[in-house]
Order: structure tokens, then sequence, then C-alpha cells
């Protein structure tokens, strides 16, 4: 019987150049299952944007690893996040994104819990007009919290509890991005790209690298390889470019440029001088995700309509050439050439390989387990 790390024998041989991960590693339920239990349970996961829950009452779904959870807005302007069950008959709460006003109600018995998950209401549990049943406690059947963070304008998990405190998960990057006033930060857009037909990993991998920029994007940015570099710096993966002469973001991209990525699924974007991007990336199964962008201006600038619509056009492109890439590269998998890996540059995919061996690391650790 195959395991993960006898599917992984491949990547972790001596070769010159290194390999990637092979095959199985985005197809295989088993390698998907593996993640699932690893990646996104142990480690920070982003898995929403806190503009899109902007009142008291604003609750958001989202599945993560096959669990159902749930982002609330509670009475106080804080974002909780609770696994999205009723503690009664194990109903989903939530199914689409809604305010729910001061209660979060099941619609099968209408049990009933308040903005911080506890339950308030049991209606006729113990018969008509008894609320109560002997040995039935409330206080223990309120909603399950999940640790959360909430890091300017993304919501984090972590699903175990057992990551570092986020300031520490995360320092590699936050040292990659002084200079920003967060207070400035302006969220003027959000684009839903819907499902993508590719592994999380070859989203994660093609922002990581910066080796196929003027091949695949000749059209939307004026970036040349040459100006490029890597970044690995822990749980920080990416790459970045310095231009000398800036040509801007109308149409085209041109400008100085930070690509930076924290393991395992959080992506950010920084065109210097005034803009951001972050994607949020949801792995849905083996060969599946869904993608947003926000965009943001930094510094307090402004942007008119047109601008604005110009700038979702250019990543809407830019996106969109990636996700022709990225899908491809996952009905590549389906061919036993592919079964070994592919081949890294050693210049610009050293990052990738970073990223490639923290996903090892996370999935053969549990199996050692």
């Amino acid at each position: 019987m195959n395991t993960i790390s006898s599917l992984l024998e491949s990547f972790y041989e001596e070769t010159t150049p290194k390999r990637g991960l092979p095959a199985a590693a985005y197809k295989d339920a088993k390698f998907w299952e593996a993640e699932c239990a690893s990646v996104f349970t142990r480690n920070w996961v982003c898995v929403g944007f806190a503009h899109e829950l902007q009142a008291a009452g604003d609750a958001v779904p989202v599945t993560l690893a096959g669990h159902p959870l749930l982002l609330v807005r509670n009475m106080t302007g804080e974002i909780r996040a609770f696994h999205n069950i009723c503690r009664h008959r194990c109903l989903t709460l939530v199914d689409a994104p809604k305010n729910v006003g001061k209660l979060i109600r099941c619609p099968y018995h209408a049990w009933a819990y308040d903005l911080d998950g506890k339950l308030r209401a049991a209606p006729h549990f113990g018969g008509v007009n008894e609320h109560q049943a002997e040995g039935f406690d409330a206080s223990q059947n309120s909603l399950v919290p999940v640790r959360s963070h909430v890091w300017n304008d993304w919501v984090f998990v972590n699903l175990d509890g057992s990551a570092p405190d986020f300031d520490a998960y995360s320092a590699s990057m936050q040292a990659r991005l002084e200079g920003i006033d967060w207070d400035k930060v302006d969220c003027i857009g959000t684009l839903d790209f819907g499902e993508i037909a590719c592994n999380w990993k070859f989203i994660m991998e093609n922002f990581i690298e910066p080796y196929h920029v003027q091949f695949v994007h000749a059209s939307t940015t004026d970036q040349p390889l040459a100006d490029h570099y890597t970044i690995v710096d822990g749980n920080c993966l990416g790459s970045a470019v310095d231009l000398d002469e800036e040509i801007g973001t109308s149409g085209s991209l041109g400008v100085s440029s930070r690509y930076l990525t924290l393991y395992p699924n959080f992506i950010l974007g920084r065109y210097f001088p005034d803009q951001m991007g972050v994607y949020l990336n949801i792995p849905t199964g083996p060969g599946t995700m869904v993608q947003k962008r926000a965009l943001y201006t930094t510094e307090g600038q402004t942007l008119t309509p047109d601008a604005i619509e110009g700038l979702k056009k250019l990543w809407w492109d830019v996106h969109k050439e990636d996700h022709e890439m990225t899908e491809r590269l996952q009905l590549g998998r389906s061919s036993t050439v592919s079964e070994a890996g592919g081949v890294l540059s050693p210049a610009w995919e050293d990052s990738v390989r970073a990223f490639q061996e923290l996903v090892a690391q996370d999935v053969t650790t549990l199996e050692k387990h």
C-alpha cells in the first residue's frame, strides 16, 4: 500500500536541478486528505475578507478541509469563527452570506445562538412549552469556536489551535510590508473568479515564481525577468521586481512590486507606490478551488471610477492568463510523464521548491504520528 512518504520518494531524490512534487500531490484523493488533516489544520489559513462582514450579524459560511465554518461579526464589532454546526442535530446553520440579525437560528428546529455562539433557545426540547430537559445543560451546547485572527482586512483560522501566535507565524511577511500605513488602506473592489479547475498548489506556485511573467503576461505586464529576484524567508515565499522606470498600472502592470505568500494559502501583491492586491484561495478538492481577489489603494490614494474599472479589468485579464496555465498544469498531471514531477529552475523556482517542501513536511509529519 502506497504511503504519502512513498509518493514523495522522487521529490526527495538528490537531483540537479531539483524536481517538483509528483503528480499524485495534485490529483490523488489520499494526498488531498493528508493535506486537509495537516496543511489546512495546523497552520493559519486565510478564509475571508473582513470587509465582507461590515455590520453586526453579518455571517459568511466557508468550508475548509471539509469542515463547514462560519464567520460572524458580533455586537461589539469583533469577527468570530465557529464550526457552522447546530449542536442539536448537527445541521449546517448558514448556507449563504447574509445578515442573521442578533441570533443565528437553526432552520430545522429553531435552536438559536447569539453572535458569540452562546445557545439562547432550544424551543420545546423537553416537550410542548418545556424548553429544558433532564440532564441538558445549555451552556455546554454553544457553538464550537474556531481559533481565529483578523489581520487588517483578512480573516485567518487555525483549526486545531496548535499554530504559533499569528504575529510570530507571519513575522517574515510583515517585515517585508514595512512602511505601509494600514489606516490608509482602502478596499476599492473585489473580483470573484468562482471555481478554478486546478489544485490549490498550482495557484500558489504560479504566484511565487517570476519565471513565467514575461511569457504569460507579455500583453498585461512590463516587468522584465532580469529585474526579478526570488524570496525564500521562512513562511514567506515569493518574488519581487525593482524597476528603474515606473510605467504605472494603466492598462499594463509596470511598477516595482512584491509578490508575497504566507504559507499555506495567503497571497499579497504590493505594487509601488500605492496599490495592493490580496487573493482569497479556498481549496475545495484535489483538482478544484475557488478564488477571489480584493484590490486596495494605500497611502490614502483616491482613484476615479474609471481608474478603478481599469484596474479591475487589468487584474481580471492577468488572473485569466494565470488560470489558463494552472488548469493546463492540472491536465498535465494525468500523464504518466508527470508522475515523478517536473524540473525546477534553480534560479527562478527555488521559492517554489521551498513551498513544496513545507507541504511535504506537513503531510509526512502527520503520517509519522
